[in-house]
């Protein structure tokens, strides 16, 4: 895993918080977790390959 991914995570959550406190100031509370379930979802597709290499490793250490 690189230092980047850590950096586009930080900088996804930044902008997602931002993004959902304006919008439930404006009254838009539908929109905000909207926004929020958005940056998650890439979130995670940015995470699930590591997490797969992760148990592909983890079953070749113990599949002996």
């Amino acid at each position: 895993m690189s230092v980047n991914l850590i950096f586009k995570i930080a900088a996804v959550g930044i902008l997602v918080t931002v993004l959902s406190q304006v919008l439930k100031h404006s009254g838009r509370e539908e929109h905000a977790f909207l926004t929020s379930l958005a940056g998650l979802i890439i979130v995670l597709f940015w995470i699930v390959p590591y997490i797969y290499e992760l148990f592909e490793t983890m079953q070749s250490l113990f599949m002996l």
